[in-house]
Protein backbone atom coordinates (compact mmCIF):
# COMPACT_ATOMS: atom_id res chain seq x y z
CA UNK A 1 0.00 0.00 0.00
CA UNK A 2 1.35 3.26 -1.03
CA UNK A 3 0.80 5.77 1.88
CA UNK A 4 -0.65 9.13 0.71
CA UNK A 5 0.32 12.54 1.30
CA UNK A 6 3.93 12.23 2.51
CA UNK A 7 4.78 15.34 3.10
CA UNK A 8 4.83 16.58 -0.83
CA UNK A 9 7.18 13.79 -1.50
CA UNK A 10 6.73 12.46 -5.11
CA UNK A 11 6.56 9.19 -6.57
CA UNK A 12 8.97 8.28 -9.11
CA UNK A 13 8.22 5.26 -11.59
CA UNK A 14 11.06 4.21 -13.25
CA UNK A 15 11.35 3.21 -16.58
CA UNK A 16 13.77 -0.04 -17.33
CA UNK A 17 16.30 1.84 -19.40
CA UNK A 18 16.73 4.24 -16.47
CA UNK A 19 18.47 1.41 -14.38
CA UNK A 20 20.08 -0.14 -17.02
CA UNK A 21 21.78 3.06 -17.68
CA UNK A 22 22.68 3.66 -14.32
CA UNK A 23 22.11 0.74 -11.43
CA UNK A 24 22.70 3.42 -8.97
CA UNK A 25 19.52 5.79 -9.98
CA UNK A 26 18.01 3.57 -7.04
CA UNK A 27 19.61 5.75 -4.78
CA UNK A 28 19.41 9.18 -6.38
CA UNK A 29 15.68 10.32 -5.28
CA UNK A 30 16.82 10.66 -1.54
CA UNK A 31 13.58 11.77 0.86
CA UNK A 32 11.26 10.77 -2.59
CA UNK A 33 10.11 7.31 -3.27
CA UNK A 34 10.15 4.90 -5.75
CA UNK A 35 7.83 2.87 -7.65
CA UNK A 36 9.03 -0.47 -10.48
CA UNK A 37 6.51 -2.07 -12.06
CA UNK A 38 6.56 -5.71 -12.46
CA UNK A 39 7.31 -5.50 -16.28
CA UNK A 40 10.11 -3.63 -15.47
CA UNK A 41 11.48 -6.48 -13.52
CA UNK A 42 11.06 -8.59 -16.42
CA UNK A 43 12.63 -6.33 -18.78
CA UNK A 44 15.54 -6.43 -16.45
CA UNK A 45 15.89 -9.86 -16.17
CA UNK A 46 16.07 -10.68 -19.64
CA UNK A 47 18.24 -8.34 -20.22
CA UNK A 48 21.17 -9.82 -17.42
CA UNK A 49 23.20 -11.97 -19.72
CA UNK A 50 25.75 -11.07 -21.17
CA UNK A 51 29.32 -9.33 -21.11
CA UNK A 52 28.09 -6.10 -22.55
CA UNK A 53 27.92 -2.56 -20.37
CA UNK A 54 24.09 -3.12 -19.74
CA UNK A 55 24.04 -6.24 -18.68
CA UNK A 56 26.74 -5.51 -15.89
CA UNK A 57 24.65 -2.41 -14.60
CA UNK A 58 21.34 -4.87 -15.22
CA UNK A 59 22.73 -7.82 -12.51
CA UNK A 60 24.15 -4.95 -10.15
CA UNK A 61 20.27 -3.46 -10.20
CA UNK A 62 19.58 -6.97 -9.27
CA UNK A 63 22.17 -7.22 -6.15
CA UNK A 64 21.26 -4.02 -4.85
CA UNK A 65 17.25 -5.06 -4.99
CA UNK A 66 18.38 -8.48 -3.37
CA UNK A 67 20.14 -6.38 -0.84
CA UNK A 68 16.81 -4.26 0.23
CA UNK A 69 14.70 -7.63 0.05
CA UNK A 70 17.04 -8.72 2.98
CA UNK A 71 15.64 -9.89 6.13
CA UNK A 72 12.13 -8.23 4.85
CA UNK A 73 8.68 -9.48 6.19
CA UNK A 74 6.37 -10.56 3.47
CA UNK A 75 3.57 -9.59 4.75
CA UNK A 76 4.53 -6.00 5.09
CA UNK A 77 6.16 -5.66 1.34
CA UNK A 78 3.07 -3.72 0.39
CA UNK A 79 4.69 -0.80 2.84
CA UNK A 80 7.70 -0.49 0.50
CA UNK A 81 11.47 -1.32 1.18
CA UNK A 82 13.73 1.02 3.34
CA UNK A 83 15.88 2.49 0.76
CA UNK A 84 19.54 1.37 2.39
CA UNK A 85 22.11 3.62 0.63
CA UNK A 86 25.33 1.34 0.37
CA UNK A 87 27.25 3.51 -1.55
CA UNK A 88 27.84 5.90 0.92
CA UNK A 89 29.58 2.41 2.92
CA UNK A 90 31.55 3.03 -0.84
CA UNK A 91 32.80 6.34 -0.69
CA UNK A 92 30.64 7.64 -2.71
CA UNK A 93 28.90 10.72 -1.07
CA UNK A 94 25.63 10.85 -2.39
CA UNK A 95 23.75 11.48 0.70
CA UNK A 96 21.07 9.38 2.59
CA UNK A 97 17.57 8.35 1.09
CA UNK A 98 14.50 8.24 3.21
CA UNK A 99 12.24 7.67 0.45
CA UNK A 100 11.03 4.07 -0.03
CA UNK A 101 11.01 1.65 -3.00
CA UNK A 102 7.45 0.04 -3.84
CA UNK A 103 7.23 -3.17 -6.07
CA UNK A 104 4.33 -3.90 -8.06
CA UNK A 105 2.36 -6.93 -6.24
CA UNK A 106 -1.12 -6.60 -7.80
CA UNK A 107 -2.43 -5.43 -10.85
CA UNK A 108 -3.00 -2.20 -11.40
CA UNK A 109 -5.84 -1.17 -14.39
CA UNK A 110 -5.66 2.29 -15.23
CA UNK A 111 -7.22 4.18 -17.99
CA UNK A 112 -4.97 3.33 -20.47
CA UNK A 113 -6.88 4.88 -24.43
CA UNK A 114 -7.59 1.97 -26.81
CA UNK A 115 -5.27 3.35 -29.08
CA UNK A 116 -2.45 1.85 -27.09
CA UNK A 117 -2.24 -1.85 -26.80
CA UNK A 118 -1.29 -3.09 -23.23
CA UNK A 119 0.74 -5.78 -24.10
CA UNK A 120 3.66 -3.33 -25.19
CA UNK A 121 6.06 -2.70 -22.15
CA UNK A 122 6.00 0.59 -22.58
CA UNK A 123 2.18 0.76 -22.63
CA UNK A 124 2.05 -1.34 -19.54
CA UNK A 125 4.44 1.26 -17.56
CA UNK A 126 2.08 4.10 -18.95
CA UNK A 127 -0.98 2.27 -18.06
CA UNK A 128 0.39 1.08 -14.04
CA UNK A 129 1.38 4.96 -14.28
CA UNK A 130 -2.08 6.26 -14.92
CA UNK A 131 -3.85 3.85 -12.10
CA UNK A 132 -1.24 5.48 -9.42
CA UNK A 133 -1.70 8.53 -10.57
CA UNK A 134 -5.51 8.18 -9.92
CA UNK A 135 -4.62 5.49 -6.76
CA UNK A 136 -2.96 8.07 -4.99
CA UNK A 137 -4.51 11.78 -6.33
CA UNK A 138 -2.71 13.59 -3.14
CA UNK A 139 0.62 13.06 -4.94
CA UNK A 140 3.26 13.73 -7.48
CA UNK A 141 3.73 10.74 -9.73
CA UNK A 142 6.17 11.13 -12.45
CA UNK A 143 7.46 8.78 -15.03
CA UNK A 144 11.00 8.90 -15.38
CA UNK A 145 12.36 7.62 -18.71
CA UNK A 146 15.65 7.63 -21.02
CA UNK A 147 13.09 6.87 -23.76
CA UNK A 148 11.99 10.24 -25.59
CA UNK A 149 8.79 8.56 -27.41
CA UNK A 150 7.74 7.03 -24.19
CA UNK A 151 7.85 10.66 -22.34
CA UNK A 152 5.92 11.98 -25.17
CA UNK A 153 3.06 9.15 -25.10
CA UNK A 154 3.05 9.72 -21.26
CA UNK A 155 2.11 14.04 -21.85
CA UNK A 156 -0.16 12.53 -24.41
CA UNK A 157 -2.30 10.89 -22.00
CA UNK A 158 -1.64 13.14 -19.14
CA UNK A 159 0.93 12.32 -17.38
CA UNK A 160 4.26 14.00 -16.27
CA UNK A 161 7.10 12.30 -17.46
CA UNK A 162 11.18 13.42 -17.14
CA UNK A 163 14.44 12.26 -17.95
CA UNK A 164 16.34 11.13 -15.73
CA UNK A 165 18.96 14.19 -14.91
CA UNK A 166 21.52 12.71 -12.27
CA UNK A 167 24.05 11.63 -14.28
CA UNK A 168 24.18 14.97 -16.32
CA UNK A 169 27.59 16.67 -15.74
CA UNK A 170 26.59 20.34 -16.79
CA UNK A 171 22.94 22.07 -17.79
CA UNK A 172 23.96 23.20 -20.72
CA UNK A 173 27.28 22.07 -23.02
CA UNK A 174 28.02 25.77 -23.62
CA UNK A 175 29.35 25.76 -19.91
CA UNK A 176 32.01 23.58 -20.50
CA UNK A 177 35.44 25.13 -20.56
CA UNK A 178 37.46 25.12 -23.34
CA UNK A 179 40.83 24.95 -21.58
CA UNK A 180 42.45 28.18 -23.15
CA UNK A 181 41.47 31.73 -22.80
CA UNK A 182 42.27 34.77 -24.33
CA UNK A 183 43.92 37.57 -22.22
CA UNK A 184 42.72 41.26 -22.09
CA UNK A 185 44.94 43.97 -24.36
CA UNK A 186 45.67 45.56 -21.52
CA UNK A 187 46.68 42.74 -19.42
CA UNK A 188 50.42 43.29 -19.03
CA UNK A 189 49.52 47.38 -17.87
CA UNK A 190 47.05 46.32 -15.18
CA UNK A 191 49.51 43.75 -13.61
CA UNK A 192 52.21 46.02 -14.08
CA UNK A 193 52.87 46.77 -9.73
CA UNK A 194 52.66 42.88 -9.03
CA UNK A 195 54.50 41.25 -11.53
CA UNK A 196 57.48 38.88 -10.79
CA UNK A 197 59.43 37.50 -13.80
CA UNK A 198 62.39 35.19 -14.17
CA UNK A 199 64.55 32.00 -16.06
CA UNK A 200 64.73 28.71 -14.89
CA UNK A 201 65.93 26.19 -17.39
CA UNK A 202 65.46 28.36 -20.95
CA UNK A 203 61.42 29.00 -19.95
CA UNK A 204 60.18 32.33 -18.99
CA UNK A 205 58.02 32.45 -15.80
CA UNK A 206 55.67 34.98 -14.54
CA UNK A 207 54.25 35.40 -11.12
CA UNK A 208 50.67 37.26 -11.46
CA UNK A 209 47.96 38.28 -8.72
CA UNK A 210 44.72 40.08 -9.77
CA UNK A 211 41.28 39.92 -9.72
CA UNK A 212 40.94 38.67 -13.27
CA UNK A 213 43.14 35.40 -12.28
CA UNK A 214 40.73 34.47 -9.67
CA UNK A 215 38.99 31.95 -12.23
CA UNK A 216 42.43 30.39 -13.55
CA UNK A 217 43.12 26.87 -13.16
CA UNK A 218 46.58 24.74 -13.58
CA UNK A 219 47.20 23.73 -17.61
CA UNK A 220 45.14 26.67 -18.48
CA UNK A 221 46.67 27.87 -21.52
CA UNK A 222 46.83 31.49 -22.35
CA UNK A 223 47.56 33.72 -25.10
CA UNK A 224 47.34 37.35 -26.14
CA UNK A 225 47.99 38.72 -29.55
CA UNK A 226 48.45 42.35 -29.06
CA UNK A 227 50.74 44.28 -28.94
CA UNK A 228 52.74 41.23 -29.31
CA UNK A 229 52.17 37.66 -29.50
CA UNK A 230 52.18 35.80 -26.10
CA UNK A 231 51.07 32.71 -25.14
CA UNK A 232 51.80 30.67 -21.88
CA UNK A 233 49.89 28.09 -19.15
CA UNK A 234 49.02 28.27 -15.78
CA UNK A 235 51.36 26.13 -14.26
CA UNK A 236 50.29 26.29 -10.58
CA UNK A 237 48.56 28.47 -8.24
CA UNK A 238 49.98 29.53 -4.68
CA UNK A 239 48.37 29.49 -1.10
CA UNK A 240 48.96 33.24 -1.11
CA UNK A 241 46.30 33.43 -4.28
CA UNK A 242 49.02 34.33 -6.89
CA UNK A 243 49.20 32.61 -10.13
CA UNK A 244 52.65 31.49 -11.87
CA UNK A 245 52.40 30.70 -15.37
CA UNK A 246 55.18 29.65 -17.87
CA UNK A 247 55.86 30.48 -21.26
CA UNK A 248 54.92 27.76 -23.63
CA UNK A 249 56.10 26.41 -26.99
CA UNK A 250 55.57 27.78 -29.92
CA UNK A 251 54.38 25.15 -32.50
CA UNK A 252 52.92 27.29 -35.02
CA UNK A 253 56.92 27.54 -35.74
CA UNK A 254 58.54 25.14 -38.38
CA UNK A 255 61.37 24.44 -36.07
CA UNK A 256 59.34 22.78 -33.41
CA UNK A 257 57.64 20.97 -35.37
CA UNK A 258 56.59 17.83 -34.03
CA UNK A 259 57.38 14.44 -36.65
CA UNK A 260 56.67 16.82 -39.29
CA UNK A 261 53.86 18.56 -37.85
CA UNK A 262 53.41 22.27 -37.37
CA UNK A 263 50.39 23.96 -35.63
CA UNK A 264 47.96 25.85 -37.92
CA UNK A 265 46.44 28.03 -35.22
CA UNK A 266 47.26 28.34 -31.37
CA UNK A 267 44.83 25.83 -30.35
CA UNK A 268 47.06 23.39 -31.70
CA UNK A 269 49.80 24.40 -30.90
CA UNK A 270 47.83 24.80 -27.11
CA UNK A 271 47.09 21.03 -27.58
CA UNK A 272 50.69 20.18 -29.23
CA UNK A 273 52.42 21.16 -25.69
CA UNK A 274 49.80 19.21 -23.58
CA UNK A 275 50.72 16.02 -25.40
CA UNK A 276 54.17 16.76 -25.18
CA UNK A 277 54.86 17.90 -21.69
CA UNK A 278 56.00 14.84 -19.84
CA UNK A 279 54.28 15.78 -16.49
CA UNK A 280 50.84 15.90 -18.24
CA UNK A 281 49.11 12.49 -17.73
CA UNK A 282 45.75 13.18 -18.76
CA UNK A 283 44.86 15.11 -22.11
CA UNK A 284 41.38 15.30 -23.48
CA UNK A 285 40.92 16.93 -27.14
CA UNK A 286 37.30 17.92 -28.03
CA UNK A 287 36.67 19.45 -31.56
CA UNK A 288 34.64 19.20 -34.45
CA UNK A 289 36.10 16.86 -37.96
CA UNK A 290 39.51 18.25 -38.91
CA UNK A 291 40.26 20.32 -36.52
CA UNK A 292 43.42 17.59 -36.32
CA UNK A 293 42.99 16.05 -33.11
CA UNK A 294 44.03 12.49 -34.12
CA UNK A 295 46.77 13.61 -36.61
CA UNK A 296 48.51 16.17 -33.67
CA UNK A 297 47.96 13.16 -31.17
CA UNK A 298 49.79 10.38 -33.63
CA UNK A 299 52.58 12.85 -34.06
CA UNK A 300 52.72 13.75 -30.49
CA UNK A 301 53.18 9.69 -29.52
CA UNK A 302 55.32 8.57 -32.61
CA UNK A 303 57.73 11.70 -31.07
CA UNK A 304 57.62 10.50 -28.05
CA UNK A 305 57.62 6.88 -28.35
CA UNK A 306 60.25 6.76 -31.30
CA UNK A 307 62.61 9.10 -30.75
CA UNK A 308 62.39 10.37 -27.04
CA UNK A 309 61.92 6.45 -26.03
CA UNK A 310 59.38 8.00 -22.79
CA UNK A 311 57.00 5.17 -23.92
CA UNK A 312 57.23 1.34 -24.98
CA UNK A 313 53.82 1.32 -27.58
CA UNK A 314 50.97 2.97 -28.59
CA UNK A 315 47.66 1.75 -27.87
CA UNK A 316 44.87 2.85 -29.85
CA UNK A 317 41.51 1.91 -29.21
CA UNK A 318 37.69 3.15 -29.55
CA UNK A 319 33.86 2.51 -29.62
CA UNK A 320 32.77 0.26 -32.88
CA UNK A 321 29.25 1.82 -32.94
CA UNK A 322 28.58 2.00 -36.93
CA UNK A 323 27.23 5.39 -38.62
CA UNK A 324 25.37 3.49 -40.92
CA UNK A 325 23.76 -0.17 -41.21
CA UNK A 326 25.79 -2.85 -39.30
CA UNK A 327 28.27 -4.80 -41.77
CA UNK A 328 27.69 -8.03 -39.64
CA UNK A 329 30.65 -9.56 -37.97
CA UNK A 330 34.21 -9.09 -38.67
CA UNK A 331 36.71 -12.30 -39.21
CA UNK A 332 40.57 -12.92 -37.73
CA UNK A 333 42.22 -11.48 -34.72
CA UNK A 334 41.03 -8.96 -31.95
CA UNK A 335 43.54 -6.55 -34.34
CA UNK A 336 41.89 -7.76 -37.37
CA UNK A 337 38.60 -7.20 -36.38
CA UNK A 338 39.33 -3.47 -35.09
CA UNK A 339 41.16 -2.32 -38.22
CA UNK A 340 38.41 -1.29 -40.40
CA UNK A 341 37.30 0.91 -36.86
CA UNK A 342 40.76 2.53 -37.92
CA UNK A 343 40.49 3.96 -40.50
CA UNK A 344 41.40 7.53 -38.78
CA UNK A 345 44.69 6.06 -37.58
CA UNK A 346 45.69 4.58 -41.32
CA UNK A 347 44.73 7.91 -42.93
CA UNK A 348 46.40 9.96 -40.37
CA UNK A 349 49.93 7.01 -40.70
CA UNK A 350 50.17 8.27 -44.53
CA UNK A 351 50.06 11.70 -43.90
CA UNK A 352 52.70 11.57 -41.02
CA UNK A 353 55.07 9.07 -43.50
CA UNK A 354 55.29 12.54 -45.93
CA UNK A 355 55.97 15.14 -43.62
CA UNK A 356 59.41 15.33 -44.17
CA UNK A 357 59.83 16.42 -47.77
CA UNK A 358 63.83 16.08 -47.48
CA UNK A 359 65.42 12.50 -46.72
CA UNK A 360 62.38 10.98 -45.28
CA UNK A 361 62.66 7.65 -46.94
CA UNK A 362 63.74 6.45 -43.55
CA UNK A 363 60.90 8.57 -41.69
CA UNK A 364 58.46 6.90 -43.89
CA UNK A 365 59.71 3.60 -43.37
CA UNK A 366 59.55 3.76 -39.56
CA UNK A 367 55.82 5.10 -39.56
CA UNK A 368 55.10 2.23 -42.17
CA UNK A 369 56.79 -0.26 -39.71
CA UNK A 370 55.28 0.87 -36.34
CA UNK A 371 51.60 -0.29 -38.17
CA UNK A 372 52.59 -4.06 -37.49
CA UNK A 373 55.29 -3.70 -34.23
CA UNK A 374 55.18 -0.47 -32.13
CA UNK A 375 50.96 0.67 -32.42
CA UNK A 376 48.29 -1.64 -31.12
CA UNK A 377 44.87 -1.30 -31.91
CA UNK A 378 42.60 -2.72 -29.04
CA UNK A 379 39.15 -3.35 -28.69
CA UNK A 380 37.44 -1.58 -25.42
CA UNK A 381 35.61 -4.80 -24.62
CA UNK A 382 38.73 -6.48 -23.47
CA UNK A 383 40.01 -3.40 -21.23
CA UNK A 384 38.44 -4.72 -17.88
CA UNK A 385 40.98 -5.77 -15.81
CA UNK A 386 44.02 -5.01 -17.64
CA UNK A 387 47.13 -2.56 -16.32
CA UNK A 388 49.07 -0.38 -18.85
CA UNK A 389 52.46 0.63 -18.05
CA UNK A 390 55.14 2.52 -20.20
CA UNK A 391 52.01 3.14 -22.65
CA UNK A 392 50.42 6.13 -24.80
CA UNK A 393 46.91 5.43 -24.91
CA UNK A 394 44.87 7.18 -27.46
CA UNK A 395 40.99 6.70 -26.92
CA UNK A 396 39.32 8.00 -30.06
CA UNK A 397 35.81 8.94 -30.65
CA UNK A 398 35.17 8.59 -26.59
CA UNK A 399 32.22 10.45 -27.15
CA UNK A 400 30.45 7.48 -27.32
CA UNK A 401 31.29 6.45 -23.93
CA UNK A 402 29.46 6.92 -20.55
CA UNK A 403 30.91 8.38 -17.09
CA UNK A 404 31.39 4.57 -16.10
CA UNK A 405 33.10 3.45 -19.43
CA UNK A 406 35.35 6.60 -19.04
CA UNK A 407 36.39 5.79 -15.36
CA UNK A 408 37.14 1.71 -16.13
CA UNK A 409 39.46 3.16 -18.83
CA UNK A 410 41.22 5.53 -17.18
CA UNK A 411 41.85 3.54 -14.12
CA UNK A 412 43.99 0.96 -17.04
CA UNK A 413 46.35 3.41 -16.82
CA UNK A 414 49.63 1.94 -14.93
CA UNK A 415 52.75 3.77 -13.86
CA UNK A 416 54.57 5.73 -16.51
CA UNK A 417 51.46 5.82 -19.10
CA UNK A 418 50.06 9.06 -20.46
CA UNK A 419 46.11 8.64 -21.58
CA UNK A 420 44.72 11.08 -24.59
CA UNK A 421 40.80 11.37 -25.30
CA UNK A 422 39.20 12.59 -28.52
CA UNK A 423 36.09 12.95 -29.53
CA UNK A 424 33.75 15.32 -30.45
CA UNK A 425 30.64 15.83 -28.41
CA UNK A 426 27.85 17.23 -31.12
CA UNK A 427 28.44 13.61 -32.63
CA UNK A 428 27.05 11.00 -29.92
CA UNK A 429 25.94 7.92 -31.59
CA UNK A 430 25.30 5.83 -28.32
CA UNK A 431 21.47 5.93 -27.47
CA UNK A 432 20.72 7.56 -24.02
CA UNK A 433 23.60 9.94 -24.10
CA UNK A 434 23.77 13.26 -24.77
CA UNK A 435 26.15 16.37 -25.17
CA UNK A 436 25.68 17.00 -21.43
CA UNK A 437 26.18 13.05 -20.05
CA UNK A 438 28.84 12.03 -22.17
CA UNK A 439 31.47 10.14 -20.47
CA UNK A 440 33.97 12.62 -22.44
CA UNK A 441 31.93 15.68 -21.18
CA UNK A 442 32.03 13.77 -17.26
CA UNK A 443 36.09 13.69 -17.68
CA UNK A 444 36.37 16.73 -19.32
CA UNK A 445 34.49 18.97 -16.62
CA UNK A 446 36.04 16.32 -13.43
CA UNK A 447 39.94 16.67 -14.59
CA UNK A 448 39.66 20.43 -14.58
CA UNK A 449 41.79 21.83 -11.91
CA UNK A 450 44.16 18.85 -11.82
CA UNK A 451 47.77 19.55 -11.80
CA UNK A 452 48.26 16.37 -14.41
CA UNK A 453 45.51 17.04 -16.80
CA UNK A 454 45.02 18.95 -19.19
CA UNK A 455 42.47 19.89 -22.00
CA UNK A 456 41.81 22.09 -25.04
CA UNK A 457 39.13 22.69 -27.55
CA UNK A 458 39.65 22.80 -31.04
CA UNK A 459 37.78 24.89 -33.16
CA UNK A 460 39.15 25.79 -36.33
CA UNK A 461 38.68 23.09 -39.07
CA UNK A 462 42.02 22.73 -41.10
CA UNK A 463 41.23 19.41 -43.05
CA UNK A 464 40.29 21.49 -46.23
CA UNK A 465 38.53 24.55 -47.48
CA UNK A 466 35.42 22.01 -48.38
CA UNK A 467 35.51 19.77 -44.90
CA UNK A 468 35.78 23.66 -43.05
CA UNK A 469 32.34 25.25 -45.19
CA UNK A 470 30.60 21.61 -45.31
CA UNK A 471 30.35 21.70 -41.71
CA UNK A 472 29.59 25.20 -41.20
CA UNK A 473 26.21 24.82 -43.23
CA UNK A 474 25.55 21.56 -43.17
Amino acid sequence: MIVQNRQNRCLFVLDTNVLMHDPTALYRFMEHDIYLPMIVLEELDAGKKGQSETARNVRQVSRFLDEMLTDVDIDTIDEGLAIHSVLKERGEHTGTPTGRLYLQTREEKGGLPITLPGNQADNQILGITLALKEKVADRKVILVSKDINLRIKATAVGLRAEDYHNDQVLDDVSLLHTGHEALPPAFWESHADSLESWQEEGRSFYRIKGADTEEWYPNLYLHLQDPAPFSAVVRRIDADETTVLESITNYQQNRHSVWGVTARNPEQSFALNALMDPDVDFVSLLGQAGTGKTLLTLAAALTQTLDQKAFSEIIMTRVTIPVGEDIGFLPGTEEEKMTPWMGALMDNLEVLADTDGGGGSWERAATNDLLQSRIKVRSLNFMRGRTFQNKFIIIDEAQNLTAKQMKTLITRAGPGTKMVCLGNIAQIDTPYLTETTSGLTFVVDRFRGWPHGAHVTLTRGERSRLAEFAAEVL
